[in-house]
């Protein structure tokens, strides 16, 4: 991983970049990714970043997926806003939302923050229920993973069509019988994840589940705890919108859908396919620079 500089962006207007003073220079105690592939049109980067003004404790990485339209230059823009509370993260080339959140988690846990995790550009999970997920690590220390689960209980706001909550529901089944835990809800893309030891070891090697990659990511867990099921925590959310624009189409679910079968194979039955043996030697190398920030004179 290498460092660059680029020059200051001058296409958006966000906030001051002196209150971004204010953030704590010391480790943050939540380091939360963010991929983003394509994301500029639909990235309300002034709402994202007057959260973290507002919230100093939480370190945000932007990880920048090969973006082919003007993403990246969102993302920087959104770090010089909030250099002391933003990393952007950028991979060379399209690498897919497993690795994308892969390595923004192996950077999350080299900063040192006590909780990491990973949130949906989207925002369809909004950024202040944060602290609902934060709440439940606090008041219990034996849960490692916290997250969130659309479950349409009375007084819940959650907008979900039809055929996610299908898909949702051919998924949870599957992860039930991978992991052997309860599971109602594994897709929602707002996870969060105490820093661990069985984290680092969890992200050492790429995904192969693709689009399930949480599923993987929770089995490879699990699989350190004694009691998984006092590990895991499922938090009903309070809010949840779906957002127009996804970029998970049917092929990949149904890819994703047979590699969770061989999961279910290797995790229930010890069986073990040559493919997913050889697949992660495989796995094609990424190329990730950290982007340095362009921090004023008078903050610097």
């Amino acid at each position: 991983m290498s460092f660059q500089s680029r020059p200051a962006p001058h296409f958006l207007a966000l906030a001051s970049p002196i209150r971004a003073a204010a953030a704590d220079t010391a480790a943050s105690q939540i380091a939360l990714v963010m991929p983003c592939y394509n994301e500029a049109k639909r990235l309300d980067a002034s709402r994202i970043v007057n959260f973290l003004l507002a919230n100093n404790h939480v370190h945000l990485i932007l990880v920048n997926d090969g973006s082919q339209d003007e993403t990246l230059g969102l993302l920087t823009a959104m770090q010089d806003m909030a250099p002391h509370q933003v990393t952007v993260l950028d991979l060379m080339q399209n690498a897919g939302k497993a690795e994308a959140v892969r390595q923004g988690l192996l950077r999350a846990v080299e900063t040192g923050a006590a909780l990491t995790g990973y949130w949906d550009a989207d925002l369809a999970t909004p950024l202040e229920s944060l602290a609902d997920f934060v709440l439940i690590a606090d008041r219990y220390g034996d849960v490692d993973v916290v997250f969130g689960s659309r479950r349409r209980i009375l007084g819940h706001r959650i907008e979900r069509s039809l055929k996610r909550r299908v898909i949702s529901r051919l998924c949870s089944a599957m992860a039930r019988l991978a992991l052997r835990l309860p599971i109602g809800d594994t897709q929602c893309g707002a996870k969060l994840l105490r820093r661990t030891d069985a984290l680092s070891a969890a992200i050492q090697h790429p995904f192969t589940a693709g689009w399930l990659f949480d599923v993987e990511l929770f089995a490879r867990i699990a699989t350190t705890m004694a009691t998984p099921r006092r590990a895991f925590y499922e938090l009903p959310l309070s809010e949840w919108d779906e957002v127009a624009g996804s970029k998970v189409s049917g092929s990949a679910v149904l890819r994703a859908g047979f590699r969770m079968l061989g999961l279910i194979a290797q995790n229930r039955l010890g069986l073990t396919f040559g493919k997913s043996r050889s697949r992660q030697s495989r796995a094609p190398s990424v190329q990730a620079h950290v982007l340095a920030p362009n921090i004023p004179q008078q903050i610097a």
